[in-house]
């Protein structure tokens, strides 16, 4: 499996592992920036529409290095694949259930420093701690607040999108995708947790995320210094995706944990961000897309992480969540992002 080319006399002679995951030149230059602070390596549709031991490859959801080096890629179906982090092929999938083997809608994942999975679904929403064999091993505390209605003010479908582990390993961290009911449009909670002296996670901080007008978040993760990568996300029939990457800074923010309704008048100081490239401005590099889309480089992007470091410079690697939909597709991008 190759990416396409990006900068061709290099990526026509390398494996798909190569220009995946090996850092770039110090700078991209024009032909392959996004913005001043994101360039794309390359893509991949290698594993659209493929099946691997009898599961759907694909509705990928959420992205991390396992402690052997492979990828742990996330189907929002309820599956856990280990990834060649080279080719991207299949090595193997674990089915996941809830407690009482219940199918989840699966949307988050950290492999924790022992080896276990860290895996949040939205449909209550939930984060459980899953062994390398996929049984359930604890469950998470959860706000009331940020429960699915009735028992709580969060929309279907709108919960637990991105999960993220800090760097010093000591705080997880979660971020809804949509407001909650009676909180002002686009404002959501990021809910985190600290590690206990037993290994578990405690509630801790919560905070206010601004999401731009008409997005959601679905995917965040951490950076080396402390704060956070977070994907925005939306489409519209006709258009396409809209896909803007963003660096969050969650170090100064309110603790909105005690705070009932976040209205934008309260005082509150939610998470900075900055951002650091809209998506639609990345070269499409050849790519198609089968449905209209301001670039067809673009999909559903739902699932990111960091694969290197290079000085202030991440590999990033993204994936779409095709939906099992013929009009999407599952595609993987390669990332260069300077903080």
């Amino acid at each position: 499996m190759r990416l396409r080319p990006v900068i061709a006399t290099a990526c026509a002679a390398l494996a798909a592992a190569a220009c995946l995951t090996a850092a770039g030149p110090a700078h991209a230059g024009a032909r392959h920036a996004c913005s001043p602070s994101v360039a794309i390596d390359g893509f991949s549709d290698a594993l659209d529409k493929t099946t691997y031991d009898g599961t759907f490859v694909g509705n990928f959801s959420a992205l991390a290095t396992d402690r052997d080096g492979s990828l742990a890629a996330l189907s929002d179906r309820s599956a856990l694949f280990s990834l060649d982090r080279g080719t991207l092929q299949p090595r193997a999938v674990r089915p996941l259930a809830d407690e009482n083997g219940a199918a989840l809608d699966s949307e988050g994942l950290v492999v924790d420093g022992d080896g276990t999975y860290l895996v949040s679904s939205e449909t209550e929403p939930s984060v459980r701690r899953y062994s390398r064999d996929g049984r359930v091993l604890g469950r998470l505390p959860v706000p009331d607040a940020l429960r699915v209605t009735p028992a709580g003010r969060a929309a279907v479908n709108g919960t637990f999108e991105g999960l993220t582990l800090a760097r010093d390993g000591r705080t997880l961290v979660a971020a809804m995708e949509y407001a909650l009911s009676g909180d002002s449009a686009g404002t959501v909670r990021v809910q985190t947790w600290r590690r206990t002296a037993g290994g578990d996670f405690a509630l801790a901080a919560q905070y206010a995320y601004r999401a731009d007008p008409g997005l959601g978040v679905p995917e965040i993760t951490a950076t080396p210094d402390g704060r956070l990568l977070v994907l925005e996300r939306g489409f519209t029939a006709g258009v396409g995706n809209t896909v803007r990457l963003y660096l969050a800074d969650p170090r100064h923010a309110t603790d909105t944990g005690g705070i009932e309704y976040l209205t934008g008048q309260d005082g509150v100081r939610p998470i900075r961000k900055t951002l650091l490239a809209d998506l639609a401005g990345c070269p499409d590099l050849g790519a198609t897309a089968k449905q209209p889309q301001p670039n067809p480089l673009l999909d559903n992007i739902e699932a990111m992480t960091v694969t290197g470091r290079t000085g202030n410079r991440l590999n990033v690697l993204l994936a779409s969540d095709d939906n099992q939909n013929a009009a999407q597709t599952t595609r993987f991008y390669s990332l260069r992002v300077r903080l």
